[in-house]
């Protein structure tokens, strides 16, 4: 018969090793009911779609319609110069219901393909991205029209005399499909005429970038002249993004539209957000972005013109998120030119940075980005010197920990102290037992005589706190860390650690931490931080393995630099006494 005290031992082992191995039954569950990887051969173009049978906003209880209009261009009432008497746009309808009505453009970075009708980009792939580790040859793709989806990015010329305003025009060109190699730049030409105007739609793609332009060039053959403003927009439903690799117990990326405004930077806005109250900024440059874990697609107008920006939800039950430019005169025998740009691809802040103010801040790292910038960029440093994300992270740890040196030593020493007089403090508990106020007297008395601080050994365990969140979302929101791969088990660190390894080797670091320390505190207290590295194990089993290998390799610095300090207090003790 085994003591009880070895019987409890081998118990807690029994109850771990189950808990274990049902824990690792229910990841395996969670990743086979993932939904799996499947694309339409192409979108639907304009005349395949099919009819919308969401109900109408006025039909749901308790919304308000924030557009009567159904149609894919915007009101009239949105552009910078009024047009009087001009009524509500109405798509023709005319389409052709053909295949090839879409273009298909591939570059090294992208594939996109592209309606006549409109000339709307209705597909764009990532060949760069996989869609998950495990199937590395299917692209990520990020806007898309077909039966399960409505995720497109529109443009066109309204106005008096702008094509989209007797309906969306369908475009002609010679092309069917482009291919653009690494460093080529291409346009792609798509023309019509209008009243004896000649309108070209012109897309300029280069072979190394996810920004692409958008020109309109009308030339005037009439004898009048003409006038039309440039809308451009991303039109969207409300479901979540197909094949999301974040995890339902973690916190959720934001999934909606992002501005820039003279008052705020960063405007965010959900679904929800422009259903009860509508977007209609006037703004000099500015951008509208639409946001999703890692990726994002982004209008960027130009910025010297004062752009009208607007988010609604639409009749139909999609949502529409754009601008509309100023307007613009052409002259008979004249061309005029509109222009924007347009951005679909990663959360690289470095190249948004580049393309537009603020646009970068769509990289969400939330109230701590004031830390979180500059430990990306540090981390990144890192990575260029290390050549692995997971020894990049070891490295971080490493430097922030001796910044933080003379901080985290200065409580390792009061902890120190209070270690040494434990002693004395039970003997004190036990003799002033039923007398608090007394009790309370001796030990101030004791802490002010020997040094120790009570609090002082709080210090080390808040002071890596903040950098650990901003950490978190640095893990959480840098498409660099993406399927970034560490070592054997570990083959990406933005998600959880699959057999749980480094949460269970965080633990233990943990409760080895824990002995270190004095057990201060009445009995409950004392329980309750017993409890601790068994919370945060549990915890911790669900958050990105990058941030647990941070935590961990924390935690063992944390044990190394204790036992230094702890050994350096004693000996000057002894030294002292």
């Amino acid at each position: 018969m085994l003591p009880p005290e070895i019987q409890r031992i081998v118990l807690l082992i029994g109850l771990a090793a189950t808990g274990y191995l049902m824990i690792l039954a229910w990841n395996d569950d969670m990743q086979e009911a993932k939904q799996p990887v499947q694309y339409d051969a192409a979108p639907l173009s304009e005349g395949q779609l099919p009819l919308n049978d969401t109900p109408a906003v006025a039909d749901r209880p308790g919304a308000t319609a924030a557009s009567d209009s159904d149609s894919d261009v915007p009101s009239a009432a949105l552009a910078n110069v009024a047009v009087e008497g001009m009524p509500d746009l109405v798509d023709s309808g005319a389409s052709s219901t053909s295949g090839d009505q879409l273009v298909k453009v591939s570059t090294p970075t992208l594939r996109v393909w592209i309606d006549r009708k409109g000339g709307d980009v209705v597909r764009v792939q990532l060949p760069g991205f996989p869609v998950d580790l495990d199937h590395p040859d299917i692209p990520f793709q990020i806007l898309d029209r077909s039966s399960r989806r409505t995720y497109v990015a529109q443009s066109g010329l309204i106005g008096p005399d702008g094509p989209d305003s007797k309906g969306r025009p369908l475009y002609s060109s010679s092309l069917d499909s482009v291919e653009i190699a690494d460093g080529e730049e291409r346009e792609i030409v798509l023309s019509m005429s209008l009243d004896g105007a000649l309108v070209r739609k012109i897309f300029t793609f280069r072979g190394d970038d996810f920004l692409f332009d958008v020109r309109y060039e009308m030339t005037n053959n009439s004898g009048a002249p003409k006038r039309a403003s440039m809308y451009a927009q991303i039109k969207r439903d409300d479901k979540a993004p197909e094949h999301s690799d974040s995890f339902a117990l973690a916190p959720q990326p934001f999934l909606g539209a992002a501005y820039t405004f003279p008052e705020e930077r960063y405007f965010k806005a959900d679904f929800e957000d422009v259903e009860e109250e509508p977007i209609n900024e006037k703004v000099d440059g500015g951008w509208v972005a639409f946001l999703q874990h890692y990726f994002l697609s982004a209008w960027v107008p130009p910025q010297d013109q004062t752009n009208t920006f607007y988010g609604e939800r639409m009749r139909s039950g999609d949502y529409r998120f754009g601008y509309v430019g100023q307007s613009v005169v052409v002259a008979p025998g004249q061309t005029g030119t509109w222009s924007s740009q347009f951005y679909v691809g990663p959360k690289d802040q470095k190249r948004l940075e580049q393309i537009a103010e603020n646009l970068n801040l769509t990289v969400d790292y939330g109230f701590l980005w004031w830390i979180a910038v500059p430990l990306f960029y540090l981390l990144d440093w890192l990575y260029a010197f290390s050549g692995n994300w997971g020894l990049a992270i070891i490295l971080l740890t490493v430097v922030v920990k001796a910044l933080l040196y003379p901080l985290s030593a200065a409580g390792y020493k009061s902890m120190a102290n209070m270690r040494r007089v434990a002693p004395a403090m039970k003997r004190l508990q036990e003799r002033y037992a039923n007398d608090r106020e007394k009790l309370s007297r001796e030990m101030m008395a004791l802490y002010k005589k020997e040094g120790a601080n009570p609090l002082g050994g709080c210090l080390p365990m808040l002071l890596p706190m903040p950098i650990f969140l901003a950490l978190y979302w640095v893990l959480f929101e840098s498409v660099e860390l993406r399927q970034a791969p560490f070592f054997l088990w570990i083959v990406d660190l933005s998600v959880m650690d699959p057999f749980f390894i480094l949460p269970l080797l965080m633990g233990a670091s943990m409760y080895w931490m824990q002995t270190l320390n004095p057990q201060v505190g009445d009995p409950m207290q004392v329980k309750m931080m017993k409890m601790m590295p068994i919370m945060f194990t549990v915890l911790f089993l669900f958050f990105p393995a990058g941030l647990v290998l941070y935590w961990l390799v924390n935690n063992v610095l944390s044990i190394a630099q204790q036992q230094y300090v702890y050994r350096q207090a004693e000996k000057a003790h002894a030294g002292g006494g």
